[in-house]
């Protein structure tokens, strides 16, 4: 049995002792957990496990290569032994408690680390929160368990225990043990750990045992009169599962590029936490830490957001244990699609969460991503179900948004979402079109009203082809396009419609550009609708180059990918605007 099949198997006992503590917290009226808080950690919980997929050769292969060519004592038979087990996790529990300080106390380390101090809750779900790079460092600090002759199996196997052990210790439910707290990590010592208070920070490392702490200078009881505050020094603010695995990577890579001395471009990185070059210090000043300002991140969240989280995130885990159930039997492109698909659906579950987007456009983005999927794989049945309603969550969410639009529109103009609409609608049309044997044509002018549409919307407010340099830009690609087509074998027959198509959406993506240009100081994310236009071109420059060149390998990922990213950030940019209309007429 694999660990992430191991993983899947003690999920219900998680999460029934998550609901245990939940109902222990709600009768006690301490309300130490938040719904989006929860949410937020057990996706990066879910996002760790689906990633160590593909970092098993870094978690387990390098191990065992050490192990096979490196081992001073070898003798399995030893290490299978009752006695054999114990010293392993202890082994393990050692090496642990030194990877973990060290994640404490170099930058690089610290981190991969960061995401699971993030949460400015603790609680069960918190102890799910795991970082999804500590594989990239963390297996050197076991490297003396190979040599020592740990087999891999042994290795793998005191490893899931001692990080099994450490969920139960992530709760504000269970006070001192007395002489418990003496020997073992518990949750009194844990909660140390993860305080940000200058008594606490940096404190009570063990895993398993807290003797290492109590031997190596690193103990720090818990002062009943000093209660804990949650959270990094530098605060998240964030539900982003990718931005909470890149938030401390983005601040040392800024430091390291803006500093002048090579030798602090890599000081940055191996110093402790919080280093900075005195010439970064100076030019990018960050405010002092001050436990006392430490907001409590929350957006709100009303009932209907709520029931969407809890049935999204329900679904989420069933994905999740049908993917790391089969994951090792997967070969590794259909294993990576569906990593892929997991993830946007994570994304857009958080986005959605924060208020970043709004629940149609999550649920767009989710059934784009499985109608990618089920596309390449060859799943039809669940395709012809998955594109038409990413089209038709874009729309429902377009006319939930037009329909609060005040009375003048977008600029005094009301076409603005009938015309998103009514690009929609034939984006819906073209997609159904284009899933039926023989109706390419008809398709093609679906989509081709779609492109002329958008070219009227975002001709509202702006200027026809205001940034000429973009135009002529955008005309040579489509030009080069076309004569590529054309000597590729382009059929007589589609050669004067393909070539009014490719007009047409070189007049969309200039006339987006040109909006940019224009709107940018006034109106939000005009950037994103430019970027969504391009997207368009380069999809179906990819559809194209497939049909009528040569065909490309997995080419259903790149198009459709490339398709619903465009649409995504056209629906997201143009509503965006709409919100800003109404807001500044509310």
């Amino acid at each position: 049995m694999s660990p992430g099949q191991t993983i899947v198997l003690v999920t219900p006992v998680f999460f029934a002792l998550i609901a245990l503590e939940w109902a222990v917290d709600a009768r006690r009226g301490r309300r130490s957990i938040g719904l989006a808080d929860a949410i937020s950690s057990l996706n990066l919980g879910v996002l760790s496990q689906t990633s160590a997929v593909f970092t098993v050769l870094l978690r387990v292969g390098l191990y065992t290569l050490a192990w096979q060519h490196l081992a001073l004592w070898r003798n399995d038979a030893f290490w299978t032994t009752w006695y054999g087990w114990l010293l392993a996790l202890l082994l393990y529990d050692f090496c642990y408690y030194w990877l973990h300080r060290m994640g404490h106390e170099v930058a690089v380390l610290w981190a991969a680390h960061a995401v699971h101090h993030q949460s400015q809750h603790y609680n069960l779900s918190t102890a799910l929160r795991q970082t999804s790079s500590g594989a990239l460092l963390g297996w050197l600090f076991y490297l003396p368990m190979a040599l020592a002759g740990v087999p891999p199996l042994v290795f793998v196997v005191v490893g899931l225990i001692d990080l099994l052990y450490q969920f139960w210790v992530h709760t504000e439910q269970v006070g001192r043990l007395g002489w418990f707290d003496r020997w073992f990590c518990s949750p009194s010592n844990h909660r140390v750990h993860h305080a940000v208070n200058d008594d606490y920070v940096d404190k009570n490392y063990g895993g398993i045992l807290i003797v290492w702490d109590r031997l190596f200078g690193t103990f720090r009881d818990e002062d009943p009169a000093q209660p804990c505050v949650y959270g990094t020094r530098g605060l998240l603010n964030s539900w982003d599962p990718l931005w909470a695995n890149a938030q401390v990577y983005a601040g040392l890579a800024q430091d390291s590029w803006r500093t002048r001395r090579f030798t602090d471009k890599l000081r940055v990185w191996l110093k402790p936490p919080g280093w900075r070059p005195q010439d970064v210090a100076r030019s990018h000043p960050r405010p002092a830490f001050d436990i006392g300002q430490m907001p409590l991140f929350a957006p709100p969240m009303g009932g209907a957001l709520r029931a969407f989280a809890l049935a999204q995130f329900a679904l989420l885990l069933g994905g999740v244990a049908a993917f790391l159930w089969h994951a090792e039997s997967l070969p590794a492109p259909q294993a990576a699609l569906w990593f892929a698909v997991l993830l946007a659906c994570q994304w857009a579950l958080a986005a959605a969460m924060q208020g970043r987007i709004g629940m149609g456009l999550a649920l767009m983005i989710q059934a784009g991503a499985l109608a990618t999927a089920t596309s390449a794989l060859g799943l039809l049945q669940w395709h012809m179900l998955f594109k038409p309603a990413a089209m038709v969550f874009a729309i429902t969410s377009v006319a939930n948004h037009a329909r609060d639009t005040p009375t003048g529109g977008l600029f005094g103009q009301k076409s603005e979402p009938t015309l998103l609409l009514a690009a929609l609608a034939a984006s819906l049309a073209g997609d159904v079109l284009l899933m039926l044997p023989g109706l390419f044509l008809p398709g093609l002018v679906a989509f081709l009203l779609a492109h002329i549409a958008y070219v009227l919307l975002f001709r509202r407010g702006a200027p026809w082809f205001a940034a000429r340099g973009a135009l002529v830009a955008v005309l040579l690609v489509g030009a080069l396009m076309y004569a590529f087509l054309w000597q590729g074998g382009l059929p007589v027959a589609l050669r004067l419609p393909v070539a009014a198509y490719v007009l047409v959406i070189a007049l969309m993506a200039a006339q987006a550009l040109s909006r940019h240009r224009t709107l940018r100081a006034s109106v939000p994310a005009t950037h994103l609708v430019a970027l969504g236009a391009l997207l368009f071109m380069l999809s179906d420059s990819l559809l194209a180059i497939n049909l009528f060149v040569r065909a490309l390998p997995w080419a259903q990922v790149w198009v459709l990918a490339s398709y619903y990213a465009a649409q995504a950030l056209i629906v997201h940019g143009m509503v965006q605007a709409l919100d800003s209309r109404r807001g500044l007429t509310a």
